[in-house]
């Protein structure tokens, strides 16, 4: 991911801030970002929580909370249990937390069940909604993501372009509902479609027709840092360098600011996902944590070391 990382930053000049309405965000928002693949790979990109950060002008805290493949039943959330149990979990998850604001990027899962499942969607999707509302807590729902026609094996690409105008059809069912739920419920909507469309023909935005990669995340992420944080980076293309240069895990010394601040926040991110879904999960908290002893009493010791980072986070923004 860092090749794609070096690209972005070789290809395009961040200029200045265009601004929009009223921002989102509030000063000391803690914000989780809760839903299934779209959510879950952020945390890896982080191309949706940099320009974020950088967007605003007070301290913000992000929690990624998302699992791929789940949907509002929470199906990939039970692992050895019932579905019911890792909703549960996950309602616990937001008690602990506290957020203020809750993004939810739930719908590309379901939209694989076509307009059948609608309804059950929208019935669903309220009761989440119902069961994660607290004192003064905001919701913001995005729109489900677009597919691209990708290259299959042994599909010609006819086929993989009408498989994906079909599920679109269907993204934009599902897309209807939640703008409707969002409406209802007094929540805020982001639609993450248009830039999709405002890609077309250009760099895909996925890696294999569905699933964001690197460019799909910087792009949807300026979508989101206008509707956040009243304001996004401008660009202007760049030509191509003579060379393309790989970086490992770090950034280089010459690295921008923006560029190593991304890696701090990855890094912030690496740690929360094993204080929320730790690997050994059956032998910390499962069926087997008789077996090892009171392993599970070392989870809480991330959080004094996320909070360092998120420190480090707030001191790197340029003054």
């Amino acid at each position: 991911m860092r090749l794609c990382g070096t690209w972005l930053a070789s290809f395009f000049l961040l200029t200045q801030w265009t601004y929009a309405a009223e921002p989102l965000l509030r000063p000391q928002d803690r914000v989780v970002l809760l839903g299934g693949t779209l959510i879950e790979r952020e945390q890896v990109e982080g191309y949706w929580e940099s320009p974020l950060t950088l967007a605003v002008d007070f301290p913000v805290s992000f929690r990624n909370l998302g699992w791929s493949g789940d949907t509002v039943w929470c199906e990939s959330r039970g692992m050895f249990d019932p579905p019911a149990a890792g909703y549960a979990r996950m309602l616990e998850q937001i008690q602990q937390i506290n957020p203020t604001l809750i993004l939810l990027g739930y719908g590309n899962s379901e939209a694989f069940d076509g307009p059948e499942k609608l309804d059950a969607f929208r019935e669903q999707y309220r009761k989440l909604l119902a069961d994660l509302a607290g004192p003064k807590r905001r919701f913001v729902l995005l729109s489900p993501t677009y597919m691209e026609a990708s290259s299959v094996p042994g599909i010609d690409r006819q086929s993989t372009a009408a498989h994906a105008q079909r599920y679109n059809a269907n993204i934009d069912l599902y897309a209807a509902v939640i703008q409707e739920l969002a409406r209802d419920g007094a929540a805020s909507w982001i639609d993450l479609r248009p830039a999709f469309s405002a890609s077309a023909g250009s760099t895909p935005l996925t890696d294999n027709g569905i699933t964001l990669n690197a460019q799909g995340y910087w792009v949807t992420g300026r979508y989101l840092s206008l509707a956040l944080a009243g304001r996004q980076l401008s660009i202007e293309q760049l030509p191509p360098p003579p060379i393309t240069t790989v970086s490992g895990r770090e950034p280089g010394e010459n690295a921008s600011v923006r560029e190593q601040l991304r890696s701090v926040i990855r890094d912030k991110n690496e740690l929360l996902f094993h204080r929320w879904r730790p690997q050994n999960f059956t032998y910390l908290f499962g069926f087997r944590k008789h077996e090892q002893g009171n392993n599970a009493v070392e989870i809480p010791q991330f959080d004094p070391i996320v909070t360092e980072l998120e420190s480090k986070i707030q001191s790197m923004k340029p003054q």
